[in-house]
């Protein structure tokens, strides 16, 4: 009960898009609410509450979170619609215009729902609350849970940087974060739930403890010390911030798997100009080149984008060689779509559209490659991994301390166990590993 409203006879369903993060974020809601007296229910049943958390990266994510809401209003005409997250902090206006939305929370506001919530009456028009998220500096921790077997921990939000194709800066605000006590306790609250697993997330995680004279470094040694988690992974961390130290360290540790996420975004040094990232194509190389070694059985994954405006054919044929160069194991490909109040839009060369489906083609060609390469030179090991609730065609599937995805014999009785697997057989989408238990 809230302010008299009863909500245990209420159903709400949750809809996330985008990154790690937001997940993270639509858990943390998700609690409050449950707390608060909610049944929780799948997104495709009628339910009294809908709460979509949306992702504005491209233009895609902003028609899928469209989509979403117009599938909530279809499902329930009389439910009461939330609306949250990137797309809302950027663009609340068009999300007031869509009928049927009755709350509209920015980024800063999403993990106080409960504060807004009401009772439950439709709204004519949808109240739109949202602050102005560049003047924030407030930290809102959370973590996900649900999945016994992993949980996203939030350490960080907001991003300095202000690349020029970027927008979430002006979603998110500027980078921001808990003291290392306080994080830790967020930790603890985490290793309850019973995950095995916990997965360092945020926009800018490499900026932990920026303004309070910690870093990013002292907080995963205090990490490493807690008592009841088996596994960490640290998501995606820029170049200029994954110091030889922080390498060093996953590398003696026991906890923190060997296991990188670093954006490169462009080969092109030129391009980076354009873009206004923070370190040139040597230094990246360099960084890949000191983890490999350090850990050379590390996966190493790395996202690149592709045409951005300004990038000519030449441009792109140097990410391609640059790409042939470097040891990584896996890339995330993106198409650039332009992105409205971005700095990118003042460049006049415009890659046409169909020329951008055909680099991101050959990048996802030569991705398969490196994956495939990588998984194959593991074959035949003997690995320790963590099974999940992932049963498909006979095969219970988890992740390997190096990030391959493994599949042995149906048994679930090894879900959220760690079991020794020998590597055998690569799958014929080159996807997974079967393996044996030892």
């Amino acid at each position: 009960m809230i302010d008299g409203t009863v909500f245990e006879d209420k159903r709400v369903a949750f809809f996330t898009l985008g990154c790690k993060l937001n997940f993270s974020e639509t858990s943390g809601i998700a609690r409050a609410m449950l707390d608060a007296g909610f049944q929780r229910v799948n997104f495709n049943e009628e339910a009294d509450v809908y709460v979509i958390n949306t992702c504005s990266v491209t233009e895609i994510a902003d028609k899928k979170c469209k989509q979403a809401i117009r599938r909530a209003v279809k499902k329930n005409p009389a439910a009461f619609i939330i609306v949250t997250g990137c797309f809302v902090q950027l663009k609340p206006r068009d999300i007031s215009k869509i009928e049927g939305v009755d709350l509209i929370l920015g980024s800063n506001e999403k993990m106080d729902v409960m504060r807004y919530l009401g009772d439950l009456n439709k709204n004519q028009n949808p109240d739109v609350i949202s602050g102005e998220i560049m003047k924030t500096k407030e930290f809102k921790p959370t973590y996900s849970s649900g999945d016994r077997t992993r949980c996203f921990l939030k350490i960080q939000d907001g991003c300095d940087y202000l690349c020029s194709y970027c927008t979430i800066p002006f979603a998110r605000g500027l980078s921001r974060s808990d003291t290392i006590e306080k994080t830790i306790n967020q930790a603890e609250e985490a290793i309850k739930s019973g995950a095995k697993e916990i997965i360092l997330t945020g926009v800018n995680i490499g900026d932990f403890g920026k303004g309070n004279g910690e870093s990013f470094l002292e907080l995963i040694k205090e990490l490493d010390k807690l008592n009841g988690v088996e596994r960490y992974r640290i998501s995606s961390i820029e170049p200029n911030l994954i110091t030889n130290e922080v390498i060093d360290f996953v590398a003696q540790s026991g906890k923190f798997m060997p296991h990188f996420h670093v954006p490169l975004q462009s080969g092109s040094d030129e391009v980076l100009k354009l873009m206004k990232r923070k370190y040139d194509s040597a230094h990246f190389a360099n960084r890949i080149s000191y983890i490999r070694q350090r850990i050379p059985h590390a996966f190493i994954g790395v996202d690149v984008i592709t045409g951005v405006r300004g990038e000519t054919d030449k441009h792109y044929r140097e990410t391609v060689s640059f790409l042939e160069k470097i040891d990584y194991s896996q890339l995330h490909v993106f198409t650039y779509s332009e992105r409205p109040g971005t700095q990118a839009l003042n460049i006049a060369e415009v890659v046409p559209i169909e020329e951008r489906r055909r680099r991101s083609k050959e990048l996802h060609e030569l991705s398969e490659k490196r994956r495939n390469s990588f998984y194959k030179s593991n074959l035949g090991a003997e690995a320790k991994v963590l099974f999940e609730k992932n049963i498909h065609d006979g095969e219970i599937y988890g992740f390997t301390e190096n990030y391959i995805r493994v599949g042995v014999a149906s048994d679930e009785s090894l879900i959220n166990r760690i079991r020794k697997v020998k590597l055998q057989i690569l799958s014929f989408d080159g996807e997974s590993i079967s393996g044996v238990l030892k």
